[in-house]
């Protein structure tokens, strides 16, 4: 029951997000017209810092669509969607493959199945020839420091975050892009922690930390795999790494059960 009332709640969700992010952009257009490059009123030292921060944030969910999408055809123009259009494409995206879910995915394992690849028809497990899970340490420990770097110089040359005329309308914008994306990945987050309040803290550390807590969190969990394990155990609970990966879905799965 409480795993069919996550996928429904997030099936109302990303809807409501998708609304509030996509109301709130073409009210800003109207209101205050485009975030055209000359603009100094728009691109202050803090907007460009949470440009970066937004674009750094997202990494996690574009190698998550790339490992997801079977074709490079998928991969390159969700890639695109996702640049171009942030959280919008997020949410689109997610909500598509919750449709995907059948009704014994959704009661047995949601975020399973949701988080990995259509296992193959044979049942037998996806290996890598080559495990990435070294350099995507590497790879998000660096852009966590390039952050933090951004944050700390932003700090010191423009002063603090946390005044009011930094909240002008396209910084808005910038922030509810921001912290949609990070609601998602949030939910992840809850999903892999080990009790509710690790989950908490964690989330509590995405909302004050933006990318450089997700990185953080995500080099946390890489470091829980072994450099010889597929990238792609980080993505779920420790209690579904035992063994081949998809003797989960063999034992769960009906249609692979037969």
């Amino acid at each position: 029951m409480a795993t069919t009332s996550l996928v429904t709640g997030l099936k109302v969700l990303l809807p409501a997000m998708f609304g509030v992010m996509l109301a709130t952009l073409i009210y800003t257009v109207i209101t205050d017209g485009l975030p055209l490059p000359n603009r100094q009123d728009v691109f202050t030292p803090w907007f460009a810092t949470t440009v970066v921060d937004f674009y750094i944030n997202i990494v996690p969910i574009l190698v998550w669509i790339v490992y997801k999408e079977s074709t490079w055809f998928g991969s390159i123009l969700w890639t695109i969607l996702l640049l171009l259009l942030g959280s919008l494409t997020t949410c689109v995206y997610l909500f598509m493959q919750l449709l995907k879910l059948t009704t014994s995915q959704a009661s047995v394992d949601p975020m399973y199945y949701l988080l990995l690849r259509d296992p193959p028809k044979d049942g037998v497990g996806h290996r890598e020839e080559k495990s990435l899970v070294v350099t995507a340490r590497f790879v998000f420990g660096a852009l966590g420091c390039v952050m933090l770097g951004a944050l700390i110089y932003t700090c010191l040359t423009d002063g603090s975050p946390f005044r009011m005329e930094l909240l002008y309308p396209w910084m808005v914008v910038l922030l509810v892009n921001f912290y949609i994306n990070v609601a998602v990945l949030s939910v992840w987050v809850v999903y892999k922690a080990s009790s509710w309040i690790t989950g908490i803290l964690w989330v509590a550390l995405l909302i004050s930390l933006g990318s450089f807590g997700t990185s953080v969190v995500i080099v946390v969990h890489l470091f829980r795999l072994s450099p010889l394990d597929p990238l792609y155990l980080v993505l779920v609970k420790n209690s579904n790494r035992a063994g081949d990966m998809y003797d989960y879905v063999r034992t769960h799965s009906p249609v692979l059960r037969t």
